[in-house]
């Protein structure tokens, strides 16, 4: 089975911190790797190093057995049988839908009723059979962006890649194109690697998250494991909404704290263990938070209604802030009272 390999690469532009430095991750063959971080964190130069538009300073990239590039000598994009889908969909506005689909067949050769018979299947796929003769002006930015997906799948590349494909689309359609890009994964069977700041999309697309941060891989992992035992305060603060506190823990406690110890760390008790200024980091998730008589009085500071809920930001009494869901409405102001049934030492 072919995988792709990133063995300790670094890239430098020259001067300062390199724009990613010793990455190493695998990509199972037909995984769905995302890219997650904020703008500059070295995704993108990532994703470029493994389409061959940029070599890496140090490194190799591998699939399977076949090396891709390194320090050295780096194999030409267009013989690394990948595609590539790019936020501004890159279709050439005087061909038609079936044309810009096609082109890449032509470029390999390939016409005829095989062209006719591949374009027809991957335009079937992303459901724009009766857009082939239009040209892209005349289509919205999400069936622009399924043009752009259906001309990766004629190909049948190994690798797709994906540079924030939904940045310039509404709420709406990016939902739609979420299922799209499901679909394609489950009947193309290509390996897929997107990138995106946009952790909702990482968590519903991929089989596997890579958090990076100021050019450092993070953490990588499948979407539920990353969401409940992220390592440290920048994937924890990166996934999900929840806060991050400064709490002193007992030394040995376990990652996963309950109430007691929580509450005994947030009263400012000290506790066995914890020693002299023993602060560490810890992740409270605001579903894990609860209206409850038998809990911590806590000053809310503001309210939000969500639709379905509302989001509540609540003062901790030693100044810190906290996120929370409730079923009802409180007032700027007022005191409640609320348990915390977990949190996760980072």
């Amino acid at each position: 089975m072919a995988q792709l390999i990133l063995n300790h690469v670094t890239k430098h532009f020259g001067g300062g911190r390199p724009a990613v430095s010793d990455v190493s991750l695998t990509v199972r063959e037909g995984g769905f790797l995302a890219l997650l971080g904020p703008s500059g964190c070295g995704k993108t130069t990532v994703l470029r190093m493994i389409a061959g538009f940029e070599q890496p300073s140090d490194g190799s990239i591998d699939f399977g057995e076949r090396r891709l590039s390194d320090a050295a000598r780096a194999l030409p994009p267009e013989r690394r049988n990948m595609a590539m889908v790019f936020q501004s969909y890159a279709l050439w506005p005087h061909m038609t839908v079936a044309e810009n689909v096609g082109y890449p067949l032509k470029v390999r050769g390939i016409s005829g009723s095989a062209w006719q018979r591949s374009v027809a299947d991957a335009l079937a796929l992303v459901k724009l059979t009766d857009y082939a003769d239009r040209r892209p002006a005349a289509l919205s930015g999400g069936q622009r962006q399924r043009v752009a997906l259906a001309r990766c799948l004629v190909t049948s590349p190994d690798v797709v890649l994906l540079d924030e494909p939904l940045a310039n689309l509404d709420q709406h359609l990016r939902k739609s194109m979420e299922e799209t890009f499901r679909i394609f994964h489950e009947r193309s069977g290509a390996t897929m690697i997107y990138v995106t700041h946009d952790q909702a999309e990482a968590m519903a697309l991929a089989t596997d998250v890579a958090v990076m941060s100021e050019g450092r891989l993070m953490q990588m992992a499948p979407p539920a494991e990353i969401y409940a035992r992220p390592e440290g305060a920048v994937v924890g603060g990166l996934i999900g909404r929840g806060s991050v506190l400064k709490l002193a823990v007992p030394e040995g406690a376990p990652r996963a704290l309950e109430w007691s110890l929580l509450r005994s760390a947030l009263a400012g008790v000290r506790m066995e263990g914890a020693g002299d200024g023993a602060v560490r980091d810890v992740l409270v998730r605001p579903e894990h938070v609860r209206h409850d008589g038998e809990g911590m009085a806590l000053r809310v500071v503001s309210c939000v209604f969500e639709g379905e809920r509302f989001a509540l930001t609540l003062a901790l009494p030693d100044g810190q802030s906290l996120k929370a869901y409730g079923d009802r409405a409180i007032m700027p102001g007022d005191t409640a009272r609320f348990v915390m049934s977990q949190g996760w030492r980072l």
